[in-house]
């Protein structure tokens, strides 16, 4: 092995707020810093999300890559990396893959691809345009990274990547808060007015980008059904989402739509997440398409019953019937009836809650994700050059 720290290149579409990116982030803070040091390279731009880096001596790039087919962003690549001289290329997602031409070209030892979603133009991954580019690229990579068991099934089925080069990471958080207890303040921290601070509130949360793939549309649906299922109750329903996007404005008018704008808050992007999740007493997920949601994680650290939708790796993390509900997607009605569950049975959501915390300790921990990242780094290059 080297003595110098090993160079990791991370190759990003854009450094913002994001699932992908908050792994990249995480594993910057979190691996040895005496053994590994790290340059972020954007295609695009890069947001004050950078800011979360707090490891020595990272180097960022941008490649300000035009929107469409941009070919000379992979020659301003090309002769970025062969001026770096990286160890390692880790790219994150379709988006940033035809990196691994350039590297080659640029001699890097090794090159690493992680797939962690797909999204909403591609949900189901059959998609024959990303197939064949998939097929085409992801034999320069020496390993794909998948971060559940549903992606590494689609890349050896579907994609045709073998088997052996497929691992299968999945994602963890850190989580330096107490999970939350029957104590806790009920109200949320700077709520628009005092309809989310009664003590008697059911806070049903969710985070995310607020976009089609996420369908927090279907969320707020169930959510107005769920209010006339309760009748009497349900004065004390609130719904929170945490997150920003471009469907705001829309999901915002739907709420007045179905006439529960005064149960209803969107927090805009917040840094303050586990502090949310902390005040809220269920967490659901509605997306369309997921890889391993990292809000799903938090919430189980945070003690938090799950209910979400039945997508890519989200069965890995929810335990039907013992830590929260699995549904169908773009389904209001069964997801409104999984949330009625904690409803008509309190004492549900708090043991669900503590089994999601315990299944959290005992598989998605930082800890682990980064142990099995630096293996995969280290490893992989001592081959290289032994």
């Amino acid at each position: 092995m080297k003595n110098n720290p090993i160079l990791v290149v991370h190759l990003v579409y854009r450094l913002d707020i994001g699932g992908l990116e908050t792994v990249v982030v995480n594993l910057i803070n979190h691996l040895p810093h005496e053994e590994f040091r790290h340059v972020v390279i954007s295609l695009t731009q890069s947001s004050d999300f950078k800011k979360r880096i707090t490891a020595p001596n990272v180097g960022f790039y941008q490649l300000n890559k035009k929107a469409g087919k941009d070919l000379m962003v992979w020659l301003r690549l090309f002769k970025l990396l062969r001026n770096l001289k990286p160890d390692i290329l880790h790219t994150c997602n379709l988006a940033a893959l035809e990196g691994v031409i350039p590297a080659r070209l640029a001699g890097v030892p090794v090159v690493i691809h992680a797939e962690h979603g797909r999204d909403s133009y591609d949900i189901d991954g059959s998609n024959k345009k990303y197939l064949l580019l998939r097929r085409f690229l992801l034999p320069f990579a020496d390993h794909v990274i998948a971060v559940s068991q549903d992606l590494a099934s689609w890349l050896a089925e579907k994609v045709k990547i073998t088997p052996g080069k497929i691992k299968l990471i999945i994602n963890g958080i850190e989580s330096t808060l107490p999970p939350r207890n029957k104590n806790r303040p009920y109200n949320l921290p700077n709520p628009p007015d005092n309809k989310f601070a009664n003590s008697d509130s059911f806070i049903i949360g969710t985070v995310g980008r607020l976009w089609p793939v996420k369908d927090q549309s279907n969320l707020i649906r169930a959510f107005a059904l769920l209010v006339d299922i309760c009748k009497e109750d349900s004065n004390k329903l609130r719904l929170v989402i945490v997150g920003d996007g471009p469907q705001r404005e829309e999901l915002e008018k739907l709420a007045c739509e179905l006439g529960i704008n005064e149960k209803f808050w969107i927090t805009g992007w917040r840094n303050d997440v586990g502090q949310l999740l902390r005040r809220m007493d269920l967490f659901a997920l509605p997306s369309q398409a997921e890889g391993t949601p990292l809000t799903i994680i938090e919430a189980m650290a945070a003690a938090l019953p799950v209910v979400a939708t039945n997508v890519g790796g989200v069965a890995n993390l929810v335990i039907e019937g013992k830590t929260g509900f699995l549904v169908p997607p773009q389904n209001h009605q069964d997801l409104a009836q999984a949330l009625y569950n904690y409803i008509n049975n309190p004492s549900l959501g708090p043991k669900h809650g503590s089994a999601a915390r315990e299944y959290y300790l005992q598989k998605f921990t930082l800890e682990h994700m980064v142990h099995q990242y630096k293996s995969l780094f280290r490893d992989s290059l001592a081959k290289k050059i032994s």
